[in-house]
């Protein structure tokens, strides 16, 4: 990448409370009507706080699929889909469903999973560290093997793993996209994390919280030892936001952000926040993840699109 024009944009949602399917369309259609490039959601059934008893749980892939029907225009997908939630030939079949449900629209994140409380609340293995590693490296293997597999291959697609078995699959899912959707990995690990993103992502996901600059550092440096250009891929960031015309709306947004996320956070007037994020460019970032925890403030959706959005469509990224 020696350098690509502008940021993309797009929204993240990760409700305090969980949500219902229509809170979720409403929000996905004022990103739409907003100029935004893609929305996003996460892949938990439960939040940070796991005793919340207001949380209201909705799968991932089924919303993503109302919302391929749903919406027109915006890129659609997970940051990030847990690899311990589904097994790697159904989430294949899954999300090549939503790719051609949406018309080639969807973007496909994933990673290991990290919630421990989370997978014991719903029956989930949670295996150590490690193992979670070995299982997503395999799942990219089987999902990617299977997206590529001529559909009627005499031969078919065949696995055999630690933990994954495929036997002659001669009917693979065919996503709409060619070869497949984009595929998003990220995270704050030093090691695994941009070894397997340099192998298998279209885009590497810089973790919250972690040195982006030494982030993005490792990532050039894992391309480049299995000779991958490091410009090829896209690098994102996710950045929680609080912007509003006046202080007070400031104030009231920011209130929101849990104290974790604050000292990563764009919070301030629209030119505050789009400077901001403009320097993540710097960095060489071109798209960014507003995390958006207030679901139902569509207001807020329409302030950035209308003030903050065009000053990122012109901004620089410098490339690795």
């Amino acid at each position: 990448m020696a350098g690509r024009e502008g940021i993309r944009l797009r929204v993240l949602m990760e409700p305090r409370h969980g949500a219902r399917y229509e809170d979720i369309l409403a929000l996905a259609l004022a990103t739409e009507r907003a100029g935004f490039d893609g929305f996003f959601r996460s892949d938990h059934l439960l939040g940070v706080d796991p005793d919340d008893p207001a949380y209201r749980p909705t799968d991932c892939w089924t919303t993503l699929g109302g919302l391929a029907r749903d919406t027109e225009r915006i890129r659609l997908g997970a940051l990030m889909s847990a690899a311990t939630f589904r097994a790697p030939g159904l989430l294949a079949t899954v999300v090549a469903s939503v790719d051609e449900m949406s018309g080639g629209r969807v973007e496909f994140g994933i990673g290991t999973g990290w919630f421990a409380r989370e997978h014991a609340a719903f029956g989930f293995p949670f295996p150590d560290t490690g193992e979670r590693f070995d299982r997503l490296e395999e799942q990219l293997e089987i999902i990617t093997g299977l997206w590529r597999t001529p559909f009627g291959d005499d031969q078919g697609f065949s696995f055999e793993g630690v933990h994954y078995r495929i036997e002659a699959n001669r009917t693979p899912p065919r996503p709409f996209q060619s070869p497949y959707p984009p595929i998003l990995i990220g995270g704050t690990g030093p090691k695994r994390t941009p070894a397997i993103a340099a192998r298998y992502a279209s885009e590497f996901n810089a973790g919250l919280g972690g040195d982006l600059r030494e982030q993005m550092a490792t990532f050039t440096r894992a391309c480049e030892e299995i000779g991958r250009d490091p410009g090829e891929p896209r690098r994102s960031a996710c950045v929680p936001v609080a912007c509003g015309s006046t202080p007070a709306e400031v104030e009231r947004r920011s209130e929101g952000i849990a104290p974790f996320f604050r000292s990563v956070a764009a919070i301030g007037s629209p030119d505050q926040v789009a400077e901001q994020l403009a320097g993540l460019g710097e960095l060489g970032f071109d798209t960014v993840y507003l995390f958006i925890f207030d679901i139902h403030d569509l207001d807020h959706i329409a302030l950035i699109g209308a003030e903050v959005l065009p000053h990122l469509a012109a901004t620089k990224v410098v490339g690795p």
